[in-house]
């Protein structure tokens, strides 16, 4: 049983949608950026207009990915949609949780991936999804997203750490959480993302037919397999441990390393350098 593709569109009509979404996007980065280095309160501009960005990046999104000939999951289609992904739930999270500045590393890295996504063309070879497929991509791109958005959390966790012992606590520092909250959202985010990641590898091996014969996925399984285990260590050790500051930042970015170097890594050899 495979999906039935919905009609796709022209591709004015993407490259239209990636336009709006990438001005959407500077305008919330712009305001964003007021809201962190001043006094100003610009949170629910900064939320309209990142999430105009985000439905504008959906549709950009789709348009490059669900084409007449089927799904094209290249570099740059992945990209763009990884990146909505976490756009949306960093948005939808920030209004709970202290997410909003990694907003200012979010926007243009969304930027980045809509102008890659609709100036390089995939060679890529498009695939039809069953149900079954779909939900793997599914959960493992939600289980990179959540992971993504804690390395990014961990880089900030980093920067706010290495500011405090140095005695550096005002400025920027002070529009930052407490560093015990930044760590407990840390950890929230890697419990997600592992369950997420659990999840995705799962249902790759039961619902993929002759997923050892297909290209790539042996290095990909390796990688991923290495990340989870990574992750595992990094949450029994904050469990059992309380590991914290450092320790949970190295461990945070050594297994989004390893899943990324996984994912992109098998995609980059089979696009640009076997193909």
């Amino acid at each position: 049983m495979q999906i039935v593709a919905l009609p796709t569109f022209p591709m004015q009509v993407t490259a239209t949608f990636g336009l709006f979404a990438i001005l959407f996007y500077l305008i919330g980065f712009v305001f964003q950026a007021i809201s962190f280095t001043g006094d100003r309160n610009t949170r629910s501009v900064v939320f309209v207009f990142g999430g105009m960005a985000v439905i504008a990046h959906a549709f950009s999104a789709d348009g490059v990915i669900r084409t007449s000939e089927g799904f094209h999951f290249g570099v740059p289609e992945i990209s763009t949609l990884i990146a909505v992904c976490i756009s949306l739930l960093v948005l939808a999270s920030a209004t709970r949780k202290p997410l909003a500045n990694l907003l200012l590393g979010l926007f243009p890295l969304s930027i980045l991936t809509i102008i890659a996504s609709l100036m390089i063309t995939s060679d890529y070879p498009p695939t039809n999804l069953s149900p079954g497929s779909a939900s793997h991509i599914l959960i493992s791109i939600m289980a990179y997203s959540f992971i993504t958005i804690a390395a990014l959390q961990a880089v900030f966790l980093a920067y706010q750490n290495h500011q405090l012992k140095h005695g550096q606590a005002g400025g920027f520092i002070s529009k930052f959480p407490p560093l015990q909250d930044m760590e407990v959202l840390l950890f929230e985010l890697l419990w997600v993302g592992q369950v997420l990641l659990s999840l995705g590898i799962i249902a790759g091996l039961l619902f993929i037919d002759d997923i050892w014969g297909i290209d790539g996925v042996i290095h990909k399984t390796f990688f991923s397999t290495l990340s989870w285990t990574a992750f595992a260590i990094l949450l029994w050790g904050r469990h059992k441990l309380g590991w914290r500051g450092t320790t949970a930042i190295r461990g945070t970015l050594i297994g989004f390393t390893l899943l990324i170097v996984g994912f992109y890594g098998s995609k980059f050899a089979l696009q640009y350098i076997i193909s």
